[in-house]
């Protein structure tokens, strides 16, 4: 199967590092034109130029932009009015007990996890059902469904995610427009890796122990029993948004190496 995307304009969220970066690679690789994004000008600037290096012909530029809030999309809209690929990927996690979780983290978090999502689908959709095609992919986790203890209102965007990507594919009725959602497994990106190394260094174990340890420990029903790159979830999510995949919509794509233990 050869992917094609020559002529379509994507954007992925939160694209300077880990996942999104990697999906917005693999687009890049496809004939995509993509819009890299993030909040500062300089790490835009620097993966521009790392995915230039990488991909030959690439067609890449960035917008430095705040998706976390209002006027951070509003700004990000105003200057890429129109678009034909939408990868809703940026956000947050962090591990902390549920008691300790302030009224300001919760609403943070939906922030940055959701809302950057609804106000961009928003902005973007209509444009794509009037056009006639169009791919939005929510990046969610398999915590949306099966909720971690240890950062339970990461959980809870992650299942608002999966809500509202099913409510806008229904929208789509009819066209050839797509919304999905990819959920993919603890994966090794830069955050998690720093996260890793730190958990590491409390218990005084290697990096690769400690990884081990943490999916045999917080996520045990895994088959994959390793932590996923960030170019195995990007895979799915290109696929996603390829025009081969017009009979996906409405779909929670699963890349999570079976740690949902269900067959539905």
């Amino acid at each position: 199967m050869k992917i094609d995307l020559s002529g379509k304009t994507a954007l992925v969220t939160g694209s300077t590092a880990g996942i999104g970066k990697a999906i917005a690679k693999g687009l890049a690789a496809t004939g995509a034109e993509v819009v890299i994004n993030g909040r500062g000008q300089a790490k835009v600037d620097a993966t521009i130029a790392a995915i230039g290096s990488e991909v030959a012909g690439a067609k890449v530029r960035g917008v430095a932009a705040d998706v976390s809030t209002a006027d951070g999309c509003k700004a990000l809209l105003a200057a890429l009015p129109q678009v034909d690929i939408l990868v809703n990927n940026a956000g947050i996690f962090e591990p902390k007990p549920f008691f300790e979780i302030p009224d300001k983290d919760w609403s943070r978090f939906f922030d940055i996890n959701v809302m950057s999502g609804v106000r961009l689908s928003r902005g973007y959709m209509q444009g794509m059902l009037k056009r006639n095609w169009g791919r939005i992919v929510f990046i969610s986790s398999e915590s949306g469904l099966n909720i971690p203890t240890e950062m339970i209102q990461y959980g809870m965007t992650k299942t608002a995610q999966l809500a509202i990507s099913r409510g806008l594919a229904e929208l789509t009725r009819g066209t050839a427009v797509t919304v999905n959602s990819v959920l993919p497994a603890p994966t090794m990106s830069e955050g998690v890796e720093t996260f890793v190394r730190d958990l590491a260094k409390q218990n005084g174990q290697s990096v690769e122990e400690a990884a081990t340890n943490f999916v045999k420990q917080h996520r045990p029903s895994s088959i994959l029993q390793r932590f996923a790159s960030p170019e195995e979830i990007a895979n799915m999510v290109v696929y996603v948004c390829s025009k081969q995949a017009s009979a996906t919509n409405g779909a929670a794509l699963r890349a999570e190496g079976g740690i949902i233990n269900t067959i539905a």
